[in-house]
């Protein structure tokens, strides 16, 4: 460290130092000459630059050798390429180290602690031992939370291995599972007793186990979150081992943990209320605000279940509601105007456009990149991330986008028949930051205030000039019991509305998803600013942000 600071100070000298110049007997002394680094004698000056030109191209050897040495003596073995290079504070990662991330990719912990019990009676010997050792665990499921709710660096418990459906009870239409099974495993596993779930959020990949206890929800103005479909728990504590808990038992301890993010215990075993499989039929349509007012009463309480997807910076809105099938009138009767691949032709030839004018280059229907796929094969949402990431933070890019969403959607109305947990999925895209919260929207006979929050979000929007893509989310469900759940209230007549918003992250450039990143979060503030008092919303447990750092 002497070393370097010398040379250093060496080097800082010799640069402020003025050019030599030829003696002269007349010519006076510089009024700031530097000050010499000792008090020899000056040498003559052929000799001082002679002597200056062998120490510098001595200190660069000095340097260049030790930058070799410490290159062969320090190596970076394979498993370290992904960390950042920092001179002399490198150590290999030990081989007991889990890397572990979301879904989205937007969190992520390395953690030496990662255990997958096959058993209840190892899940209390993992808990006993932890707690003996005082050592933090959290329950982890599948990893989708946005927000990476169930990771730690102190050490996780997963139940991926503890996936069983232990009992069925058809006449009553229960079903008793381990927690760890995911919901496309459950429905899969009941649908030949006749059975399947009452709802569904978007996606199938959940654990059970995980999708209780942050409160997720699908949608229907008379239908509750799905912990309201729990009916009894059994949980493995630190102090009282294992308890099953119910409303009969202990309906005070079982309304708090039934939607306790892990933080009573872990929930190794749940009950849950089935209904009878049963086929739907989804309609969907184009519609906009002035006529979604005129019958959005009537829209929440005729239908099963509907959402409303708001396209920014357009007058769009599109309405999906789904119904039980008729067994007296059956499938609708419709013609679609156009085909599947009318309805996304026109994105496509905007994706062609696009790489033209972006990358300068001619696209056919063939790309004439190898590793790039056929632009004919990808679906709708792979083209949306494509054309975002083109200019993911251009509000001009993005409403072309938007354009072309409401485009899409137009072209796709129509109907579809299938079985319930097909037909109320939803195709979310790509990696994302989604910040969705929940309030109270009155009841369902008079319905408040849940379009006035859509319509004060779009004014920001355009009033910030956000680069909002598209959809904005908005759903409906019934009450909760459970204590911690943001649609909780004693009444069961309350409805609540649901609102996300997103934004893509269709790169894996670190310097563009932090971009991405940091305006995302601008936009939630601004939410969180303007409506989360005013509405009294609160934020989905699965989504909550409560500090970002970048490395």
């Amino acid at each position: 460290m002497l070393r370097v600071n010398n040379l250093r100070r060496s080097l800082h000298s010799f640069l402020r130092r003025p050019p030599l110049k030829p003696s002269s007997a007349t010519a006076p002394p510089p009024p700031f000459a530097p000050r010499p680094f000792c008090s020899v004698p000056n040498p003559p000056t052929s000799a001082t630059s002679d002597a200056e030109l062998r120490k510098y191209l001595g200190y660069t050897l000095l340097i260049v050798t030790s930058g070799i040495i410490t290159y062969f003596s320090f190596p970076l073995p394979e498993n370290a390429k992904h960390k950042k290079a920092k001179l002399f504070r490198y150590a290999p990662l030990p081989p007991d180290l889990h890397n572990v991330s979301n879904w989205s990719g937007t969190h992520e912990v390395q953690t030496r602690t990662f255990l997958q019990p096959e058993s209840i009676s190892e899940l209390e010997a993992v808990v006993k031992e932890s707690n003996e050792k005082k050592q933090k665990i959290r329950p982890v499921g599948s990893g989708l939370s946005p927000n990476g709710i169930g990771l730690t660096r102190s050490g996780m418990v997963n139940l991926a291995l503890m996936d069983k459906v232990l009992e069925v009870d058809q006449k009553n239409k229960r079903v008793r599972v381990e927690a760890g099974i995911r919901v496309q495993q459950l429905v899969d596993g009941i649908k030949e007793y006749g059975l399947t779930l009452q709802n569904f959020a978007s996606i199938r990949e959940q654990q059970i186990g995980g999708i209780v206890q942050v409160g997720a929800h699908g949608t229907g103005a008379r239908l509750p979150p799905i912990d309201e479909q729990v009916i009894s728990m059994k949980l493995v504590t630190p102090a009282k081992g294992t308890i099953e808990i119910s409303k009969e038992k202990d309906p005070e301890l079982f309304y708090l943990a039934r939607c306790g993010l892990g933080g009573l215990g872990v929930v190794a075993e749940v009950t849950l209320q089935c209904v009878e499989r049963q086929e739907l039929v989804e309609h969907t349509y184009i519609s906009n605000i002035n006529e979604i007012k005129k019958n959005h009463k009537k829209l929440l309480s005729e239908n099963k279940h509907v959402k409303y997807l708001y396209i920014p910076y357009t007058d769009t809105v599109v309405v999906v509601r789904c119904n039980p099938l008729s067994k007296w009138k059956g499938a609708p009767k419709f013609e679609p105007k156009y085909t599947k691949e009318e309805a996304i032709q026109h994105v496509r030839d905007l994706y062609r456009e696009s790489l033209e004018t972006y990358r300068k280059v001619v696209v056919t229907s063939k790309t004439p990149n190898e590793n790039e796929p056929n632009i004919d094969e990808l679906s709708f949402t792979e083209l949306r991330d494509k054309l975002i990431a083109l200019d993911p933070l251009n509000k001009e890019r993005i409403i072309k986008v938007n354009q072309a969403e409401a485009e899409f959607w137009k072209k796709s109305e129509g109907y579809r028949v299938g079985w319930s947990d097909d037909i109320l999925g939803f195709d979310c895209g790509g990696q994302q930051w989604v910040s969705e919260t929940c309030f109270p929207a009155g009841t369902l006979s008079k319905p408040v205030k849940d379009l006035e929050y859509i319509e004060k979000l779009m004014k920001i929007i355009d009033k910030e000039n956000i680069p909002a893509p598209a959809p904005i989310e908005q759903r409906w469900t019934t009450s909760s019991k459970s204590l911690m759940s943001p649609a909780y209230s004693s009444s069961g007549d309350d409805i609540f509305s649901w609102v996300g918003i997103i934004m893509y992250l269709p790169t894996t450039d670190a310097r563009q998803r932090k971009d991405i990143t940091e305006e995302f979060f601008y936009y939630r503030r601004l939410t969180q600013e303007h409506l989360w008092d005013e509405f009294s919303a609160y934020e989905h447990w699965a989504k909550i942000e409560v500090q970002i750092i970048f490395c």
